[in-house]
């Protein structure tokens, strides 16, 4: 079981910066892939980033290669979303979230844990 606590949603001007953090519980963090996803109003919700379990693999949207970037330390049992150069495109609900990895890509409906949101807002 695994339980997972998102921070650092707020409302940021176009081209600033914000950094998500995800707070997991249980010892078994390091054995799950984690992702981001968020979710824009009347939008699906969709892949921000995903992260191997050691980290050394990441798959970003198109949309936000470049800039932002995930990080994870197993250690502290969180994982982190550095976003910079924001635009009002970026406001959503972001989601932290795991799975086992058991496909190649990280899809929505087979995530094992998700945390409960965190809002983003871009003004232009």
């Amino acid at each position: 079981q695994v339980q997972l606590v998102e921070s650092g949603g707020g409302l940021v001007q176009a081209g600033g910066s914000l950094r998500l953090s995800c707070a997991a519980s249980g010892r078994t963090f390091s054995e799950y892939r984690m992702g981001w996803f968020r979710q824009a109003p009347g939008k699906e919700r969709e892949l921000v980033v995903s992260i191997t379990w050691n980290g050394d693999s990441t798959n970003y949207a198109d949309s936000v290669k470049g800039r932002f970037t995930i990080s994870r330390h197993n250690a502290k049992n969180t994982v982190y979303l550095q976003m910079n150069s924001l635009k009002p495109e970026d406001t959503a609900v972001y989601y932290c979230a795991a799975d086992r990895a058991f496909a190649p890509a990280m899809r929505a409906l087979a995530v094992d844990y998700w945390g409960q949101g965190t809002q983003v807002v871009v003004s232009s």
